[in-house]
């Protein structure tokens, strides 16, 4: 029982951070699984409804925008990550973590540099806090339309700059990031 963890939406300036544990099933191999951003958004969704069918086990979790602005957005990543594994309704034998932070789980864990790309559970966590973040961000799109969240996944583009310079700020924006906190300060 060996699960792989890896989260999306450490750099955007908005929304949560999410975090995804796959315990993938012997039986089946999930044919083209690699690291989320290496693969089409049509790709990726067609592969998070084969893992989410095909997975012997998994979960999806997320850490606040609150909870990013008062622990820091690694904490809170280490967090989503925790909480994706303790939702698994299974406890693995091993943890693999996708990069260097050991999120502390109470199990037996390895962390690996570009896990994403080595290890087929950790490529499908990918995929599922990939597409699970994207999706919040298409919801936040339709809430605040002026800020082209379906475009830029609150990513700190031209445009999501130039609708926060000329809009303000959402209750999604995470006020610790730059440019956003040098733009609170200064008003």
């Amino acid at each position: 029982m060996i699960a792989g963890v890896d989260e999306a939406g450490r750099g955007p300036l908005a929304g949560e951070v999410c975090a995804a544990a796959v315990v993938l099933d012997d039986d089946h191999s999930i044919v083209g699984l690699d690291d989320s951003k290496k693969i089409s958004d049509k790709k990726r969704r067609e592969l998070s409804e084969t893992i989410k069918s095909q997975a012997a086990y998994w979960s999806i979790s997320v850490a606040t925008v609150e909870e990013i602005v008062e622990l820091n957005i690694l904490q809170a990543t280490l967090l989503a990550m925790r909480r994706a594994v303790e939702q698994l309704s299974i406890t693995p034998s091993l943890v693999l973590v996708d990069g260097n932070q050991d999120p502390m789980l109470g199990v037996p864990t390895r962390t690996i540099i570009q896990g994403d790309r080595k290890e087929a559970c950790i490529s499908a966590a990918s995929i599922l806090a990939k597409v699970a973040r994207d999706d919040m961000m298409l919801t936040y799109d339709k809430q605040y339309p002026k800020w082209g969240f379906a475009k830029h996944k609150g990513y700190g583009t031209k445009q999501h700059l130039d609708a926060i310079r000329t809009y303000g700020i959402t209750p999604i924006h995470r006020l610790t990031f730059e440019p956003i906190k040098t733009l609170l300060s200064s008003k």
